[in-house]
């Protein structure tokens, strides 16, 4: 395949499994701390495993949150995964007073009732009309924390844990996700082709 991937050094990441998964599939890839490279790049990751406000303190120690921010609004192929996702809303109950790259209000949300908490294991994913990236079938999940609803001027999916919750949501070059593609075995895989051959 060859492409070339860069992936946004958070930390805060399950970054091994990031990397293979891409790897897996014939694309170059390479962390980045660099604002610069993360502007020029092609194509941009912004992975996440933990907290919402440490994977923040993490970017604007990097200095990072300008060049991501301005990378979503022009539109450019970014894919954001888990806490990823969340870091894309203005703020989480997770972190209270930690503000996010606020690219929609949110906030972020725990799951409530009487489910486990985290969500640990495979969910499946419904995707709403419109969806050019996203299909139908069962990805896995990690996470305490979500959103409720589709943000404006976005489309995706939504999963069922204790009530609906979005599971991923694209617009354009953009895919962010809840769940883990790289940890979703052929579902998983099939997206990141789709996401990676955009363009082609």
């Amino acid at each position: 395949m060859n492409r070339e991937v860069l992936i946004v050094h958070t930390e805060v990441a399950n970054i091994a499994s990031v990397m293979a998964g891409f790897t897996r599939l014939g694309a170059k890839v390479a962390l980045t701390e660099s604002r610069d490279e993360i502007a020029k790049a092609e194509r941009v990751v912004l992975p996440g495993v933990g907290a919402f406000g440490a994977a923040m303190e993490r970017l604007r120690a990097l200095d990072l949150v300008a060049a991501l921010r301005e990378r979503f609004e022009a539109g450019r192929t970014t894919l954001a995964v888990c806490v990823g996702l969340q870091l894309l809303a203005a703020a989480s109950e997770e972190s209270p007073g930690a503000v996010g790259l606020g690219l929609f209000p949110g906030p972020v949300a725990r799951f409530t009732g009487p489910v486990r908490v985290p969500q640990l294991g495979w969910n499946r994913v419904e995707p709403e009309p419109g969806c050019a990236l996203l299909e139908r079938g069962y990805a896995y999940f990690a996470n305490s924390y979500r959103l409720t609803a589709m943000p404006a001027g976005w489309s995706g999916a939504f999963a069922d844990h204790g009530g609906r919750f979005v599971a991923a949501m694209e617009k354009g070059r953009l895919l962010a996700c809840q769940f883990h593609p790289e940890l979703s075995s052929g579902y998983g895989r099939a997206l990141l082709t789709r996401w990676l051959n955009l363009g082609d």
